[in-house]
């Protein structure tokens, strides 16, 4: 078996940079550059009470197989909720779902009460009027520092009613935002959109 042994700084070797100190509060305030999408995670408790939580830190991960992820915080009730379940509703919501979000993101002891929802085929909370839900279960589960990153295999998704002429709900900056409609362009590299997520050469910007 082949050691390496460790370099002694006496050698003449350059010791390691020592890690820069992190500050949180501006770390939050640069991460808040990036603007994001916000959905509701949801699914039913073993006593098949509906709970959820509103979550930024959402995306889709691969095309195939069919693969999206959410970070929850390790401590949040909901996230136990949904690890117990198995299976989970990501519900992307509309600009108009402010009130929505808000209630989410509360600490209402009742998130549902209110709000206008129903129990899907696969017998997940489904959010009316959202853009687009999309029902999965959990494939595995990562440790991210102070969150959870949870892979979800896709089983089921829908767009509504609301999808065609709908704005997504945005976040940016600690605030709520939204498109404007006369400032959206169709991307003009719409061919390298089709394979946005699987494309892994070195010559592309993902």
């Amino acid at each position: 078996m082949n050691v390496t042994a460790s370099a002694d700084p006496a050698d003449g070797a350059p010791e390691a940079a020592a890690e820069p100190t992190i500050d949180p509060r501006q770390f939050r305030n640069t991460i808040g550059q990036f603007c994001t999408g916000i959905t509701v995670i949801t699914t039913f408790t073993d006593d098949n009470t509906p709970v959820g939580f509103a979550c930024q830190s959402f995306a889709s991960l691969s095309l195939d197989p069919p693969l999206v992820l959410f970070c929850p915080t390790k401590g949040s009730r909901s996230w136990a909720a949904i690890e117990a379940n198995g299976r989970f509703c990501a519900n992307v919501l509309a600009e108009e779902q402010q009130p929505v979000c808000a209630r989410f993101g509360s600490r209402e002891p009742d998130k549902f009460a209110g709000i206008d929802w129903h129990t899907s085929e696969l017998g997940l909370p489904r959010l009316d009027n959202s853009l687009a839900t999309i029902e999965c279960a959990v494939d595995r589960v990562v440790d991210g520092g102070d969150h959870y990153i949870v892979i979800g295999r896709v089983l089921a998704m829908t767009e509504t009613a609301a999808t065609a002429n709908g704005r997504p709900l945005l976040f940016y900056r600690g605030q709520y935002t939204a498109i404007e409609p006369e400032k959206t362009t169709p991307a003009p590299w719409r061919a390298d959109l089709d394979d946005f997520l699987t494309t892994t050469t070195l010559d592309t910007w993902l």
